[in-house]
């Protein structure tokens, strides 16, 4: 008992700062985000020059079958380990949050082991089950980042149950370096030595695998250094054996979360075999279907993808904090994460969708400067993606705030819902000539808005009255009025420039600045956002006594 006080009073202040800290770990990790999304980018536009839309087809089939069991490993977990870690800060239990990281240390090492064998071990029969016969060797080169990505989770899970945003964050960074540096200097390497493309797309796939383990290895250094500053907490502790009950909790939360979160991963690889065989279906060759689907992969899904990509800290900073104020019975600290999360999710997802729609074309050209033919592919792709940019985000913000009231089967129903829309529709569209590929982007807009509704529907479940306690207006009204009219208005500052100048790059950034600069200034007009809002910006009191 005299452990568990040291360490309640050790994190007193923590409790009067839960908003504060919300948002900055919401900062520390979007800034993150976008800095590795930058370098995602950054890393496919070389890639698809080495490569070509058809090494790109090689490299997205392995990196999707490498992402589903992730998520399977994965995403269940860390979540579940976060709100356990939290909810036991909250009361001062150390010795269980001790139990309940080195049960899932075990857990996540045992999966990723199963993971990386099973994809080495199976790699030719995967891939052609999904119709791609070649990407084979892709998917041994990136086995052994699933166990890497496995143990990096349980840290990151740890972490995030203390509102330590930044391991995660600087993990994240080295990780996308890693991929970057080791990635195209592979692929320079296996294309001077005059290898097949099959095997210069694997060799600049293992990447990932070493960017993975040097960011696991980062991560093992950090908490090393973390626990040597906690362990006098331990002293002379004797602690009860809880290692089987943790394990049994962690699984019994994490179950649902992972199921749910694996059923979109799983249904983006039905979208992939989809694309390639009812493109063949319609009488397209092997390599043309390859070819087409390496394109949308790598030049409209990233894109599309980079937003939702920035509401993922925002669900990791929520699920901790949201936890706590559940165990602490606070349903005014409830609302108000709640409020905020779905505000900065709005905020980011409801503009980023309409511009894309509107400048897809553009925004693939910016860069994929070189690319001009698989733009003109790409492009109408990506505009019909714009629209779910905002399901998407609202999924992962709903999700999180399901789990954190532990109603992670709600999440589940939604997502099998969805997923059963998107393979049927994504079925009958791509097999429609008249369609085509255009069927994969349309059918993910039905999928994700159908989640979404069912999603905001269980949600007022959790709540007296069957209400969600948020201002409508702010959340969803606002930014989408204040969006419309700053994107809208941008046009015709594009096509001015654009006769100026002739050069679509520059006239395109020229739009982008003036959209998002009127988006500001109709974000505070409009009070969307709040003085309250502003105040929990980390250093927000620094700057004030500066003033």
């Amino acid at each position: 008992m005299a452990v568990n006080q040291v360490f309640k009073r050790k994190y007193s202040k923590e409790e009067k700062r839960e908003s504060e800290s919300f948002m900055s770990g919401v900062l520390v990790l979007s800034i993150s985000t976008v800095i590795v999304k930058i370098i995602g980018l950054a890393y496919k536009i070389p890639m698809i020059s080495y490569l070509g839309a058809e090494g790109m087809g090689y490299f997205n089939s392995a990196y999707e079958i490498y992402a589903m069991l992730c998520v399977i490993s994965t995403a269940g977990l860390p979540v579940a380990l976060s709100m356990l870690v939290s909810a036991c800060r909250e009361r001062g239990d150390w010795l269980r949050i001790q139990h309940l990281k080195r049960s899932a240390m075990a857990l996540f090492c045992l999966m990723g082991v199963v993971g990386s064998a099973s994809m080495i071990l199976f790699s030719n029969r995967i891939a052609d089950g999904i119709g791609n016969p070649d990407a084979a060797l892709c998917m041994v080169a990136i086995a052994p980042a699933l166990l890497c990505v496995c143990i990096s989770s349980a840290f990151r899970g740890y972490f995030q149950g203390f509102n330590q945003m930044a391991p995660t964050a600087v993990s994240q960074l080295i990780e996308a370096l890693g991929k970057l540096v080791f990635g195209i200097l592979l692929a320079i390497w296996a294309l001077s030595r005059g290898w097949e493309l099959p095997a210069v797309s694997a060799a600049a796939i293992m990447g990932i695998s070493l960017g993975t383990l040097i960011s696991t290895l980062y991560l093992a250094c950090v908490h090393s250094l973390d626990q040597h500053k906690r362990a006098r907490f331990l002293q002379k502790t004797a602690e009860p054996n809880k290692k089987g009950a943790s394990l049994a909790l962690l699984v019994r939360i994490a179950i649902p979360i992972t199921l749910s979160s694996a059923v979109l991963s799983v249904t983006r690889l039905f979208d992939m075999a989809l694309i390639m065989k009812r493109l063949q279906f319609q009488g397209m060759s092997a390599l043309e279907a390859n070819r087409i689907y390496g394109t949308y992969t790598t030049m409209a899904v990233p894109i599309f993808s980079l937003i939702p990509a920035l509401i993922t800290p925002v669900s990791l900073a929520l699920v901790p904090q949201l936890s706590a104020a559940i165990e602490g019975k606070s349903v005014q600290n409830q609302q108000s994460v709640i409020e905020r999360s779905m505000k900065l999710t709005t905020m980011f997802s409801i503009p980023a969708g309409i511009g894309i729609s509107v400048y897809a074309k553009n925004a693939i050209l910016l860069l994929f400067p070189t690319e001009k033919a698989a733009a003109e592919v790409a492009a109408p792709l990506l505009a019909m993606l714009g629209p779910s940019i905002f399901f998407s985000g609202m999924i992962t913000t709903t999700n999180a705030m399901l789990q954190s009231f532990r109603r992670e089967t709600m999440t589940i129903v939604s997502m099998v819902i969805g997923a059963c829309v998107k393979v049927v529709s994504a079925y009958i569209l791509i097999g429609n000539p008249a369609i085509g590929a255009m069927g994969a982007p349309i059918s993910t807009f039905l999928c994700n808005g159908i989640i979404m509704v069912l999603n905001l529907f269980y949600l007022r479940k959790c709540f007296s009255g069957g209400r969600i306690p948020i201002g409508l207006g702010k959340v969803f009204y606002k930014p989408l009025l204040g969006a419309s009219l700053a994107v809208f208005a941008s046009i015709p500052v594009y096509i001015g420039i654009l006769r100026v100048t002739e050069r679509e790059s520059i006239a395109f950034l020229m739009a982008v600045g003036v959209s998002v600069i009127l988006y500001l200034l109709l974000v505070l007009l409009l009070k969307v956002v709040t003085k309250e809002d502003l105040s929990l910006l980390p250093r927000s009191e620094f700057i004030k006594k500066q003033r």
